[in-house]
């Protein structure tokens, strides 16, 4: 296989923390394809993602939600990277804090350019909450695709989990939005690979010139 080929193989498994930053004016340049997950603090963003690069650490958990600050880049290969931002609605920390978190967030989806998706993870026994719906309707107006994960969907069995997603594809139905919706495990591999297929597709679909790639 050719360097050129290797360049196009998505292999999220060899993906690789690049830079953690308070806001976008210290992140590097605004070139090449970003995917961003986001979530409520205590929906297993986190540990979503290190399922979906199959890695233990590559993002940090916590046992105490909310406690990720920063805008976290990692490389999945050239031009092709994952923003874990920070997470929303739960953590105890002074309210000036989430004010700085809740602009960098906005911040980061309102300017970067190179956002082509947004992946938006839930607890499947309590999704749909305020904060997930103002996202959803976010990711509308700025015509992205969207990507609903039903997380630690190992809490309910194969019936169930068919069930709640249904029952999300029908709230979501008003929106009128561009949505997939998986039912996702991190703890029991539930979902894995179809959440790959469909970051795979966002980020082949995402064009970028041979001057869009990050150094």
């Amino acid at each position: 296989m050719t360097d050129i080929d290797k360049s196009k193989v998505i292999d999220f498994r060899r993906t690789t923390f690049v830079t953690s930053a308070p806001d976008i004016s210290k992140l590097p340049n605004d070139v090449g394809a970003e995917i961003a997950i986001i979530g409520r603090s205590n929906s297993g963003k986190s540990s979503s993602i290190n399922a979906i690069c199959d890695q233990k650490t590559l993002a940090k958990t916590s046992r105490t939600p909310g406690r990720t600050r920063l805008i976290n880049l990692f490389k999945v290969n050239e031009g092709k990277y994952l923003v874990d931002l920070p997470g929303y609605g739960y953590a105890q920390v002074p309210e000036q804090m989430k004010r700085q978190w809740q602009k960098a967030m906005t911040d980061y989806l309102q300017q970067r350019k190179c956002l082509c998706g947004l992946v938006v993870t839930m607890d499947i026994r309590t999704p749909l909450r305020d904060h997930d719906r103002m996202i959803i309707d976010w990711s509308i107006a700025a015509n992205l695709p969207c990507l609903i994960l039903l997380t630690k969907a190992d809490k309910f069995g194969v019936n169930k989990r068919k069930e709640m997603v249904g029952e999300v594809k029908t709230q979501l139905s008003e929106f009128g939005g561009n949505f997939t919706i998986i039912a996702f495990s991190a703890l029991r591999k539930i979902g894995i690979d179809e959440t790959r297929n469909v970051l795979k597709n966002w980020f082949t679909l995402f064009h970028t010139n041979d001057d869009s790639i990050l150094e």
